[in-house]
């Protein structure tokens, strides 16, 4: 009877936690991971019916993609889940077929009489982040509108098939909405002004790609709700004017951020903005029809302004970006793409009057050169990112101002700069010690001593990038692999890198999680072999065009790498249809194979059909 009593005893220690915390508490608890991973939040509700309903209540997040009757699943997921701030539906979500989940619950006579394609949906989705989705209609709408009254945010993108009549019935019942993404949607003004009547808390807009708007549906939503509205975002709104934005100039005096894509907005409309939106922080602008005007009364105005992005802005000269570095002090964040009369003056002017700038992006700016970039270096010592993009008039000279007054520094991208060589890397690696991600694509003059130097002095690097940079060869990755705990490593196209380089690798760096080989024609399978032995942790691995790496070397591979996620391996000659199933089998947790569909067994295909991506060489 004693060790009955101590084994009943023991029983009941191990159930603690159901008979002693209230279920609020133990919904607490979930709330936490439900800022981790999905899994987990699935994981704890299977382990029993008491944890499960909890679970189910306490759920704040679903996705919806494409796959199925979408309808039909959102209201199976609005009666499930009763408690949901959160709402994501995306109908560019790709199409996901796992194999068919059983509610417990369900009798089998109304699983029976279920028509066949929404009984498959709805049980492949009892627990998880909802991948299904035709076309959501307004139906979909009202049965959100109807099951989660305390609804937060709602994304709809590219949902083609809902019309103001769904959004009406969203703006009537989700008082508490903060967030409304309805990018790509068909909609009406009326849906959009009955948001802006009803939507009281209203933050956040995006109304990218909505063409059935016109200014009637923006003006009114703004006079309804323009007092709390923050962010707005629009783009490819054909019907969408000046007027517009004088509307929100008007009336939402609270506006931070805003994000414009349009050929049919002019400078008056963003001088209305700056002078009725003077708490502007961010500003981003594609519109080819803006002026020097037009930016000058941003920089005289918005004083507050923190990030300012200009994309493919033909009509803007060095004047713009002289009135935004004297009346805009605060900016911290700055890109440039593509805006060809800008020059030199235009980064001296902004590195005299915006001494907090901590990001750069230079891209495609042709008149942009050496004498700009060295202003930045001299006055802006908070940076901390820099991207270089096509800038073929950059030399060595401003990477070494950079790497001088610019010790911050953690993240550098360089993309066909052509006049930078190891010179200026070495500069780099001197003065820019936290340097945690470097990125350099085509640079064809940078080689070993440039890469040695930043492995000997980056201590933190954890992200490198070294495409196409064809004077690279092992004697820089052997110094990687002693001196820098790399997470993740690009070495595609190469060439010269051998098997010596990665097993250097392989052996120095054990927290390395992604990898690209493609087109190291001189790799084999004893790179494999080292990787699996020394790489523990890899999970996305590329290595298309290697055309010596064999089944035995992908064996070798999963061996040691089992937590792998993706791989590619497309036009290897020597990988079979047996390395494939070798690979899928041993990798529990793998999400994407991409390889030539000849080479996939008919009963590999059948058992891992959601994870294969087939190169399409097929005409």
């Amino acid at each position: 009877m004693g060790s009955q009593g101590q084994q009943l005893r023991m029983k009941d220690r191990l159930d603690l936690i159901n008979a002693i915390l209230p279920d609020e508490l133990i919904a607490e608890v979930f709330g936490y991971l439900q800022v981790g991973s999905k899994e987990s939040c699935d994981a704890c509700a299977l382990v029993c019916r008491r944890w499960l309903r909890i679970e189910r209540a306490c759920r704040r997040f679903v996705r919806i993609g494409a796959n199925g009757d979408a309808d039909l699943v959102i209201e199976a997921v609005v009666r499930r889940f009763s408690g949901l701030h959160s709402i994501c539906i995306d109908e560019r979500l790709p199409v996901s077929l796992p194999l068919p989940l059983v509610p417990r619950n369900s009798s089998r006579k109304r699983r029976a009489n279920r028509p066949t394609e929404a009984r498959s949906t709805v049980e492949n989705n009892e627990f998880g982040e909802h991948e299904v989705g035709q076309s959501v209609s307004d139906a979909g709408l009202a049965a959100i509108a109807n099951g989660c009254k305390e609804l937060q945010s709602l994304n709809l993108i590219w949902c083609s098939s809902i019309t103001s009549a769904g959004l009406c019935s969203i703006a009537e019942s989700c008082k508490h909405l903060l967030f409304l993404d309805l990018q790509g949607c068909y909609i009406g003004d009326q849906g959009l002004i009955a948001v802006g009547e009803s939507c009281e808390q209203l933050q956040d807009l995006n109304l990218r790609f909505c063409e059935g708007l016109t200014d009637k549906g923006l003006v009114g939503f703004a006079k309804g709700r323009g007092k709390t509205l923050k962010c707005l975002g629009i783009a490819a709104c054909a019907w969408i004017t000046d007027n517009s934005l004088k509307a929100v100039a008007n009336h939402c005096p609270s506006l931070e951020s805003l994000s414009l894509d349009s050929e049919f907005i002019k400078d008056e409309g963003v001088i209305a903005i700056a002078e009725g939106c003077r708490s502007l922080t961010v500003l981003k602008l594609l519109c080819r029809n803006v002026t020097d005007e037009g930016l000058r009364a941003v920089g005289s105005f918005c004083s507050s302004l923190e990030m300012l992005a200009l994309f493919s802005v033909l009509r803007f000269t060095d004047r713009s970006l002289d009135a935004i570095g004297k009346g805009c002090k605060k900016l911290s964040n700055l890109t440039l793409n593509d805006c060809y009369f800008l020059s030199d003056k235009s980064l001296e002017t902004v590195a005299a009057g915006c001494t907090a700038l901590t990001y750069l992006e230079i891209n495609g700016c042709h008149n942009i050169g050496t004498s700009g970039l060295e202003s930045i270096g001299r006055s802006c010592p908070r940076l901390t990112e820099l991207a270089l993009l096509y800038c073929q008039r950059i030399k060595n000279s401003a990477l070494v101002e950079i790497g001088r007054g610019c010790a911050l520094l953690q993240g550098i991208h360089l993309v066909d700069c052509l006049s930078i060589d190891d010179d200026a890397l070495c500069a780099l690696a001197r003065g820019c010690r936290k340097l945690k991600k470097l990125h350099i694509c085509r640079c064809y003059e940078i080689g070993d001593r440039g890469v040695i130097a930043i492995a000997q002095n980056c201590k933190f690097l954890q992200d490198l990038g070294l495409r196409y940079c064809d004077r690279i060869g092992d004697e820089a990755l052997v110094a990687l692999g002693q001196g820098c705990p790399l997470q993740h490593l690009n070495v595609s196209g190469c060439h010269r890198i051998t098997d010596v380089g990665i097993t250097a690798i392989a052996r120095g760096c054990h927290e390395l999680v992604g990898l690209d080989v493609c087109v190291l024609e001189k790799l084999s399978d004893m790179a494999l072999a080292e990787l699996g032995e020394g790489c523990p942790m890899l999970k996305d691995i590329l290595m298309s065009h290697c055309p010596q790496i064999s089944d035995a070397g992908l064996s070798h591979l999963v061996r040691g790498c089992t937590q792998i996620q993706t791989i590619q391996m497309v036009y290897c000659p020597l990988v079979t249809s047996a390395g494939i199933a070798t690979v899928i089998s041993s990798c529990p947790h793998m999400k994407k194979v991409q390889i030539e569909k000849w080479k996939v067994s008919e009963r590999t295909i059948r058992r891992s059909a959601s994870i294969l991506s087939f190169l399409c060489v097929e005409l």
